[in-house]
């Protein structure tokens, strides 16, 4: 399933890659694409959503919804 996270407080490539490293390292998250221009990150995962969350505020960004 695709998801689409909408992402505040990333500011410059090196919070890209923290999202980026952060989302790849949940087990069953397939593909990771994160965006500095969009604000988001698109992954494709059967994973709840409260463990993506979790992942991304543990490296200080806020998760403003998941499409």
């Amino acid at each position: 399933m695709k998801k689409i996270i909408n992402i505040e407080g990333m500011s410059c490539n090196h919070c890209v890659a923290h999202v980026k490293e952060a989302l790849e390292g949940i087990h069953g998250v397939n593909i990771v694409s994160v965006s500095l221009e969009g604000k988001n990150a698109i992954v494709e995962t059967e994973v709840n959503n409260d463990t993506l969350i979790n992942a991304i505020e543990e490296e200080g960004y806020d998760v403003v919804s998941i499409e």
